[in-house]
């Protein structure tokens, strides 16, 4: 673009000097010594206020990218000038605007982490101080809070490791053919004896025609996993937990419903979002996110639809193979 106007700009050039070299030879006869000085400021003067106003905006640029070189992400330029030149600042003002934007998502992220790393942190050392001073027994149940509580940092520091796999591109995926089916009983099976001490059953119902499909078992049941363990927190009086699988194409669509409290509808636009927790959420408000991130990587989607006092519906979607 910058070439483009500096061939423009040379063009113009020449033909106002060949202009004046025709003029001069026109008045040549009459006065040459006397109109070509004039003709040449006149030139000169042209040449000078095109220099100056396309000048301006590259000045305007030039403080807009020392003040996001100092850290104010909110600078911006006003457009003006050619419209090549109204290009760049648009370019510009756009890179700046991503900048802010980004810088924002890293301020929320690290009040985020804090927050969260802060809640396990006083319990444990609430609960060690309270064993130091005779106040608690240092028995199994005690110890057993400890170790839950560490488990939460565990599971949060893994989950933010995920996400920085993924805002980095560099999640690999190890996708290899996999019986969906058989991969959701395991996940039900395992959460069976959980889910029944608080009353909930779990349910498998797949169609015959479910294909094999070609994914990543680790990262697919890791989704599975954190949708079950939302219902099953939603559903502190029981309930049902059921998965549904049925073929779609070359692909299949995972249906897993609860019998849960149900979401306000203002809140689902925010379900996916990081650390947004519920009101009764217990967890580190990054599994849906990073549920939504593994299946996007695999090509497919991932759909919630919930009401209140009813339940909720999480429908994902993948297709035969994840995209090269």
């Amino acid at each position: 673009m910058f070439l483009r106007g500096l061939i423009f700009f040379a063009v113009f050039i020449v033909m106002v000097v060949g202009i004046v070299v025709l003029a001069v030879n026109l008045v040549s006869s009459i006065s040459a010594v006397v109109v070509a000085p004039f003709l040449l400021l006149l030139v000169a003067l042209l040449i000078g206020r095109s220099l100056v106003r396309s000048w301006r905006p590259v000045r305007k640029m030039i403080r807009a990218a020392g003040a996001l070189a100092d850290g104010d992400y909110s600078a911006r330029v006003e457009p003006s000038g050619s419209g090549s030149m109204k290009a760049a600042i648009a370019s510009f003002n756009d890179m700046a605007q991503r900048l802010e934007t980004s810088d924002e998502q890293r301020r929320r992220l690290l009040a985020d982490l804090g927050h969260e790393l802060r809640t396990p942190l006083t319990v444990i050392r609430g609960e060690i101080e309270a064993m130091l001073d005779g106040i608690h027994e240092i028995d199994d149940d005690h110890l057993n809070l400890l170790m839950n509580e560490v488990q939460v940092m565990e599971r949060l520091l893994e989950d933010l490791r995920t996400l920085s796999l993924i805002d980095a591109g560099r999640l690999d995926l190890h996708p290899e053919p996999t019986d969906l089916t058989s991969l959701i009983d395991d996940v039900a099976d395992g959460y069976r004896r959980r889910a029944g001490e608080v009353g909930v059953s779990i349910s498998v119902e797949a169609d015959a025609d479910v294909p094999e499909l070609v994914l990543d078992p680790v990262r697919v049941r890791e989704v599975l996993t954190n949708v079950a363990v939302n219902a099953i927190r939603a559903m502190p009086e029981g309930g049902r937990l059921g998965f549904r699988v049925r073929s779609s194409g070359r692909g299949a669509i995972v249906a897993v419903t609860d019998t849960g409290t149900g979401i306000e509808q203002l809140e689902l636009d925010q379900v996916f979002d990081r650390f947004h927790k519920g009101s009764s959420s217990r967890g580190s408000g990054l599994g849906l996110t990073i549920s939504r991130d593994l299946v996007h990587a695999h090509g497919g989607s991932i759909e919630l639809e919930s009401e209140p006092g009813v339940g909720t519906t999480v429908r994902i979607e993948l297709p035969g193979a994840p995209p090269i």
